[in-house]
């Protein structure tokens, strides 16, 4: 009489392995299933900044390529708004079928996080990183009045007149740069904040402000014309698009590095096997040379990793850039 409760209960546990193990060999022929009719419709990826930036134009070249790889079209979806929000907060909350994607930004996935005290998303948990599409440096650029040719003079004077050299930003992200900048170097610089690049640069031109931290395209044209110097590149390495000119690093501050990211992300939880085809795609167009040339027209060089580096890269660029917002005060715009 005692042994027959002891046979229904492993029955009982028998039958809940059994039924488990059916329901896990249905997910993965499901989930198999949908990687290999991926994609079968439309893919939309967020742009999450208005249209005409260098965001919106790095996402188009991309979707033109996917398009034209996969069969099925791939359409950009402008959502400007907060510094990038609007358009993030609608991926994480987006269905992880692979069918809306973002093109984040070091903005809305590095920087936001430490800016804004209630982000409505969380960049590492909410996202599934495919990969990163390209890089955008900036240029140091100095006013004729500034008599500094490199970043050892200007260090120098900024040392000699502490608080008197002005730096002009038109966002957060130029704001931060020139924070990075004036910690790593230990000197004091006066920060001016404009509302956009349309108000900073003739600032500048102008006299109003002594530097910036101007993205390499938008800088080019009034170094040429002798309207501005340009000091360095803010990347690890030469930008193609600029190759004459030294890095930061280089001309005297070593281990400087503030560059702009892209990359492209998916809702958390995105299968797998729909997050690697993806990155193959990707991967595959960023390495054609009308792509890189397209992108060193912005002043982007194009860039490809696996889904793990860059979701490596997020985590260690958020921690960096939370440190140098605490450290300057930095506040939202």
């Amino acid at each position: 009489m005692q042994a027959r409760p002891s046979n229904m209960r492993t029955s009982f546990i028998s039958t809940c392995k059994l039924l488990l193990a059916i329901s896990l060999v249905d997910a993965l022929v499901i989930s198999s299933a949908t990687a290999q009719d991926y994609p079968n419709r439309t893919i939309r990826i967020i742009v999450p900044f208005t249209p005409g930036g260098a965001t919106d134009v790095v996402t188009r070249i991309v979707a033109q390529k996917l398009s034209e790889q996969t069969g099925r079209q791939v359409v950009t979806d402008n959502r400007g708004g907060a510094g990038g929000i609007v358009g993030a907060e609608a991926v994480a909350k987006a269905p992880p079928d692979g069918y809306t994607l973002v093109m984040g930004t070091s903005g809305t996935h590095a920087i936001n996080v430490s800016l804004y005290p209630k982000l409505p998303y969380d960049p590492v948990k909410d996202f599934a990183p495919v990969t990163r599409t390209a890089v955008l440096p900036s240029m140091i650029l100095a006013h004729p009045s500034v008599p500094a040719t490199n970043v050892r003079e200007l260090i120098a004077i900024a040392k000699k007149n502490p608080g008197q050299l002005t730096y002009a930003s038109s966002g957060s992200a130029q704001y931060l740069t020139g924070a990075l900048f004036t910690s790593m170097a230990q000197i004091d610089m006066l920060h001016v904040p404009y509302k956009g690049g349309g108000q900073a640069m003739p600032a500048q031109l102008g006299g109003e402000v002594a530097l910036s931290f101007s993205t390499v395209v938008s800088s080019l044209p009034h170094v040429k014309s002798g309207r501005l110097r340009g000091l360095a590149v803010t990347s690890a390495k030469r930008t193609p698009a600029a190759p004459e000119f030294p890095t930061v690093a280089e001309s005297g501050l070593p281990g400087y590095e503030a560059v702009s990211w892209y990359g492209v992300l998916a809702p958390a939880g995105t299968p797998r096997d729909i997050l690697m085809r993806l990155n193959m795609e990707i991967v595959r167009a960023l390495k054609l040379p009308e792509v890189r040339q397209l992108m060193l027209a912005q002043g982007a060089e194009p860039v490809s990793e696996s889904p793990e580096q860059f979701a490596a890269l997020i985590k260690s660029d958020i921690a960096k850039w939370g440190d140098v917002v605490k450290k300057s005060g930095a506040k939202a715009d």
